[in-house]
């Protein structure tokens, strides 16, 4: 399991890159960031017309029940394989 820390130094690292990621690794960077710091996906599902808020919306929707440090410890690893 990674630690806060390691999370926090790893949130830092990913904008260090000089390629952007790709938008699947956008979108499950996101979810995970997003599920280690609230939790499950809360509130309506954004409109079709919506798409990139929409696809957001769904990415985090999908980790629906992995724990705050499940998250971390995926964002953790993706983050290194991004980097490496």
């Amino acid at each position: 399991m990674a630690t806060e820390a390691e999370f926090q130094t790893a949130s830092i690292r990913i904008k260090t890159l000089t390629t952007p990621p790709d938008n699947m690794a956008l979108l499950k960077l996101y979810a995970l960031y997003k599920q280690a710091n609230q939790g499950d996906a809360a509130g309506k599902r954004p409109g079709a017309l919506n798409m990139v808020k929409r696809a957001k919306f769904d990415a985090w929707l999908a980790l629906k029940g992995t724990s705050a440090e499940g998250a971390r410890s995926q964002y953790v690893a993706l983050v290194g394989q991004l980097m490496a």
